[in-house]
């Protein structure tokens, strides 16, 4: 249901609030850490680098195997690990190098399938993910972008939306339909993949707040594997609606 309610799963505060801060109780006992012991941006964004280089490692292992299956097994095996993040915290610095390594079968294998059909479509929407990156980055840093409640619930609720259709595309496949418009290459279907980008990229904001929010919090060190867990997740997702559009693109 998390992944109903919108926005990234991960990243929220109800699970930001949930990991507590550091300075809490234990039965009757105040349990009084060190700084070291919290989570910190910089811990987050290094323990996300590590995500990423592991995510690297299996996608260019399934780019090169190209065995259909390992998409399916990075999709639903990389879900299960998200869904247990979700659910238990703490075993993010396991489950998250978990995610990393499975939903890099999903993306190596999905990046064949589209390379064989695109001459030069990876490398275009590898460079227009981290491009986009760089550019909500600036535009948070520079504040001309402020991730406020208003903003964040309705970036959230955008976001359920969409996985509520993929969802529903998803259960599609398996038993003979499809959503109208969301795979078509016409006007129509490359405005949705336009729209979808745009809550993505979006998502890239709530992720960056969150980061900092985290911090601020004093939250356990395990959140450091948490918050790059879900900034991880947000960019597989840019990156596949890029591969997305531009084949739209390249189609029509």
């Amino acid at each position: 249901m998390g992944l109903l309610k919108g926005g990234n799963p991960l990243l929220n505060e109800k699970n930001i609030d949930k990991a507590g801060t550091l300075d809490s109780y234990a039965g009757d006992q105040l349990i009084i850490t060190h700084d070291n012991e919290a989570t910190t941006v910089t811990g987050a964004i290094n323990k996300t680098l590590v995500l990423f280089a592991l995510l690297m490692v299996t996608t260019v292992f399934s780019y090169s195997a190209q065995i259909p299956i390992l998409m399916w097994v990075g999709l639903f095996g990389g879900l299960g690990a998200l869904l247990f993040a979700m659910w238990k915290p703490h075993t993010a610095p396991i489950t998250a190098p978990i995610y990393a390594l499975l939903e890099g079968l999903f993306v190596g294998t999905v990046s064949a399938v589209y390379a064989a059909a695109f001459d030069g479509i990876v490398l275009q929407a590898v460079t227009l993910t981290f491009g986009t990156l760089l550019a909500m980055l600036v535009l948070y840093r520079s504040g001309l972008i402020k991730v406020t409640q208003k903003f964040r619930s309705g970036v959230m609720m955008a976001t359920g939306a969409i996985m509520f259709v993929y969802l529903i595309s998803i259960v599609g496949h398996f038993v003979g339909f499809e959503v109208p418009f969301l795979h078509e290459s016409g006007m129509l279907g490359i405005g949705i993949s336009v729209v979808i980008l745009i809550v993505a990229a979006l998502n890239l904001l709530l992720d960056f707040d969150l980061f900092e929010r985290a911090e601020k919090n004093r939250s356990p060190k395990y959140m450091e594997w948490v918050v790059g867990m879900g900034l991880l997740v947000t960019l597989v997702w840019l990156y596949i609606e890029f591969l997305r559009l531009l084949a739209k693109l390249q189609s029509d």
